[in-house]
């Protein structure tokens, strides 16, 4: 079993490393932009982040990896970021970690500051306490965006989160799974993500598109963005630059 102290050992010793997984505008085909996904070169395995992760929830870990994050995007992707207009690159943010500063200060001491408009901090919906919580959060969200990352589609949810000014909803993927089965056709899921393609506030990311018949049904829809192995697995730096310039708008 992995312990704090391995994962702790591991930062130190630079064992980590990011993919990113590129992100897929509808209209076009084209790639605007990435998710930074945090891989860990374990000897000659690759430990997938579910095995980590979840340990490190609720401790100093949470936030040293996090701001680690911030760091190597910032190194691999400033140059990109300050090259190319309309695009962005998502970052994972654990949720103990929102309302304290540290995110934001190590956003703005990083090279990434001067494009902080085209980062997006990703928050689980699971970590939203309250509306007047998300509020204040963006009040101190020094000029990046925010995306509620694994959002599921129960009425309740939308029309709660819908209220939010949020840049980014992001629809998880046991959803679009949903649409491979054989009653999507007459499904209420099927209703309520046409829904989300009426809604003019926010932009929509469909996670976890992986078939041809997904991509089809997200799009006519109205959802603007998708990621998923149906584009592109998530790819190391030097790979996802030239996927972009591949895919690029």
């Amino acid at each position: 079993m992995i312990t704090l102290a391995e994962i702790e050992a591991a930062l130190d010793n630079n064992e980590f490393f990011l993919e990113y997984l590129p992100t897929i505008r509808l209209s076009d085909n084209r790639c605007v932009g990435a998710e930074a996904l945090i891989r860990w070169q374990r000897n000659d395995k690759v430990v997938p982040p579910l095995e980590f992760i979840p340990l490190i929830e609720g401790s100093v870990l949470s936030g040293m990896i996090t701001y680690w994050v911030i760091d190597k995007v910032a190194e691999e992707l400033a140059e990109w970021l300050n090259k190319h207009d309309n695009v962005h690159v998502g970052i994972n943010v654990p949720p103990e970690l929102w309302g304290r500063g540290g995110v934001f200060y190590t956003l703005k001491k990083s090279a990434l500051n001067s494009n902080a408009s085209k980062v997006i901090f990703e928050l689980s919906e699971r970590g939203i306490p309250d509306r007047m919580g998300v509020q204040t959060i963006l009040e101190n969200i020094s000029g990046a965006k925010m995306a509620l990352d694994d959002m599921q589609l129960g009425e309740a949810n939308i029309l709660a989160l819908a209220q939010l000014n949020v840049d980014y909803i992001k629809i998880d993927k046991s959803v679009i799974d949903l649409i491979l089965q054989d009653d999507w056709a007459t499904s209420l899921q099927k209703k309520q993500l046409a829904n989300c393609g009426y809604d003019s506030n926010h932009a929509y990311i469909a996670e976890g598109v992986e078939t041809k018949k997904q991509a089809q049904v997200v799009a006519k829809a109205g959802i603007q963005f998708a990621q998923g192995w149906y584009f592109s697995r998530s790819l190391k730096v030097d790979e996802f630059l030239a996927y972009f310039a591949q895919k690029s708008p």
